[in-house]
């Protein structure tokens, strides 16, 4: 088949959950002998290769940045994004049988409806997220919220096979009035299916990802000063980096911990994957994941996980309670030391236990699994369309 990929940023060039999960689709499908373009904005030099094996990779924008502010997206490049995915796919569209699109930015969604009036191909989107009228509002204020919430809403009635990533933006997305079917994809994890050794913990807690205000990576602070009144040789390592890393290491500086919490930024994933190995638990305190990756990238070297109850979290669908991790009602100090702490009672039969969850659902929860239900959408979607013709 010949496929069309849409997103505006390319790992790793740019680091996300959408980015890893692009560049593992695109070069899976390669190795499959799919035909494969990836359409995105530069992000590298020019002359450079983006470096994506079996992808043709297609510039429809120059080199942007994308956020303002804390975490904030701007809304000029989507637009310019959509823009140049309209035009490619005006003057391309007909050699595609397939155009698989993220949901956001947008307006690229709302480019290939249009372009598909033209080409008939069989249009395909990846919903990680759908965010509710008042979360928009509380991200942008009262107007530009209500804008953003429209242009989704427009998103979310044209015809298209969705797919999402979570139960709980499934439900979300057929309640908002998706004109199509929603299919749960089961995973995006592409690593080994059987856990590694399982040792004992040092006495560290680990958050990996970006500092913007969703993940809400200060309340690790005050959280670990809980713990320590217990535990007072708990420190913490908090990787990533993001517009909020200052308050982390200020918070810190405060309380008098900044010898007990790390915070040295973007490392490579080897570091990332030893730091996982060998901590207590991994902490993600987040109160918005479209799916939470992370909790299954610590389960590998059985190390349990806590994330946070909260409306948009959709990676508490991971954590089987008491088996790989904990539950916290909130992201206050008192509850997360309190999960912190029982993850510490749980000692090595929680670790064996996470581990043993791993291994019963790496197969469900890996990108293998995914790629075998994208292929038959879009085996079934193009057959459909040729038929009607």
């Amino acid at each position: 088949m010949r496929i069309c990929l849409v997103y505006d940023c390319l790992f790793p060039h740019t680091v996300g959950g959408a980015e890893r999960w692009y560049r593992n689709l695109g070069e899976r499908l390669a190795a499959d002998g799919h035909d494969v373009t990836y359409l995105t904005l530069r992000q590298w030099e020019r002359g450079t290769d983006p470096g994506v094996p079996g992808v043709t990779v297609r510039v429809v924008g120059p080199r942007m940045e994308l956020y303002a502010g804390p975490g904030h997206r701007r809304v000029l490049p989507p637009i310019v994004f959509g823009a140049g995915v309209l035009w490619h796919l005006l003057r391309h569209g007909r050699r595609y049988d397939v155009v698989h699109t993220a949901s956001f930015p947008y307006f690229s969604l709302l480019a290939a409806a249009l372009a598909r009036r033209l080409w008939r191909f069989h249009l395909v989107v990846d919903w990680h997220e759908v965010w509710s009228r008042s979360y928009w509002r509380e991200y942008l204020g009262r107007r530009k919220g209500d804008i953003g919430w429209l242009v989704q809403h427009l998103c979310i009635r044209v015809p298209q096979r969705a797919f999402c990533f979570s139960r709980l933006y499934a439900e979300r997305l057929s309640g908002e009035g998706l004109r199509g079917e929603a299919t749960i994809l089961p995973g995006e994890y592409d690593g080994p299916l059987l856990p590694a050794p399982v040792s004992d913990p040092e006495p560290v807690v680990v958050f990996a990802g970006r500092h913007i205000p969703e993940k809400q990576v200060p309340a690790i602070v005050p959280a670990l000063a809980q713990a320590r009144r217990r535990l007072p040789g708990l420190r913490a390592l908090i990787l990533g980096d993001g517009p909020e890393r200052s308050e982390v290491t200020r918070a810190a500086a405060e309380a008098g911990l900044a010898q007990a919490v790390d915070v040295p930024g973007f490392v490579p994933t080897e570091a990332v994957e030893a730091a996982m190995s060998r901590a207590l638990c991994m902490l993600l305190p987040s109160r918005r994941e479209g799916y939470g990756m992370v909790v299954i990238e610590a389960a590998v070297h059985g190390t349990p996980s806590v994330v946070v109850a909260a409306a948009d979290n959709a990676a508490v669908e991971l954590i089987a309670e008491g088996e790989n991790g904990f539950v916290a009602p909130s992201p206050s100090a008192e509850d997360l030391a309190e999960a912190i702490l029982r993850v510490h009672e749980g000692g090595m039969a929680l670790r064996r236990s996470t581990a043993a969850w791993f291994e019963r659902n790496a197969q469900r929860l890996s990108l293998g699994h995914s790629l075998d239900v994208v292929l038959d959408v879009y085996d079934t979607g193009v057959r459909a369309l040729r038929a009607s013709l």
